[in-house]
């Protein structure tokens, strides 16, 4: 089982870092915008010295790798080596086999608007399994844990004075851009992050409470929270019953209550975030209050 679910995490990075790779080298690097990340500063720092995106990005990330374990524990640590020697090699290969002598888009604006959408994405995917893509991250990270900041703020904070150092390279106008990306990149963050952690809390009103009650406990293996009601219309006594399932959770109960004709009265609304004993499952508790 624990094989099964690093596998699945290893899997989950691989597929982040690509994205993040995919985005850097597609839509970043040829147009110039130096949204606040490692990759960011190094492609400045790549018109300053002669080495390439990819080697810099090495380097730096290097450096925030040894700040990760020091300061955010071994699991992460490790999971960031893996991430920061993925990022290289998919530059590397792009390089190698894709080079690009300009923007796929050739429009700055959907440049920058692809690069917040496939990066923003891929780092939520990363931060969902306590891991990150290095570089800024890290930085990010430490912020999130010490300050107990959104990741998305986090991000956007520690992107803010590489965005600002695009001004040594390229004009004002890139300068502004960046920042602006900077600032939706850790929206995006935040946005996707939320969407991974969206719970439904379902309240039910129904003559068989008690079925309803044995398929949410028995079947999804979630808590039910009972409540005596009263109708307004005629004074009529009823139980309301309430729980907080995952989004398939509360799909798969739907289907069911279809397939049962079991007749009930619902109401549905979306839970962004659930501190406490929702998920006992420890492992996943761990990385829900890493973030």
């Amino acid at each position: 089982m624990y094989k099964k679910s690093m596998i699945k995490e290893f899997s989950i990075i691989t597929l982040a870092m690509l994205l993040v790779a995919s985005a850097v080298y597609f839509f970043m690097m040829p147009s110039g915008i130096v949204v606040g990340s490692i990759s960011g500063l190094s492609i400045v720092l790549a018109e300053i010295f002669p080495l390439s995106v990819s080697i810099i990005t090495f380097l730096l990330n290097s450096f925030l790798l040894i700040v990760g374990f020091l300061f955010l524990g071994k699991e992460f640590g490790a999971k960031t080596v893996y991430t920061s020697m993925l990022l290289p090699l998919f530059l590397w290969i792009f390089e190698t086999w894709m080079p690009l002598s300009h923007s796929l888009t050739e429009n700055n604006v959907y440049d920058l608007v692809s690069y917040i959408l496939l990066i923003g994405f891929g780092q939520a995917l990363l931060f969902n399994v306590n891991a990150s893509s290095g570089g800024l991250d890290v930085v990010a990270k430490i912020l999130n844990k010490y300050t107990h900041m959104d990741i998305g703020k986090a991000v956007m904070l520690a992107g803010i004075v590489t965005a600002m150092s695009s001004i040594f390279v390229y004009d004002i106008n890139i300068l502004i851009v960046s920042l602006l990306g900077t600032y939706a990149n850790g929206i995006a963050v935040d946005y996707f992050i939320d969407g991974f952690h969206r719970k439904k809390r379902i309240c039910i009103l129904s003559q068989d409470h008690e079925k309803i009650q044995s398929y949410i406990m028995n079947e999804l293996k979630r808590g039910v929270t009972l409540y005596q009601a009263v109708g307004g219309y005629n004074n009529s006594q009823h139980i309301e019953l309430v729980s907080i399932l995952s989004v398939n959770e509360y799909k798969q109960l739907v289907a069911w209550l279809h397939h049962s004709q079991v007749q009930a009265f619902i109401t549905v609304s979306t839970v962004n975030e659930v501190i406490g004993t929702w998920n006992q499952d420890t492992k996943r508790k761990k990385r829900f209050y890493n973030i």
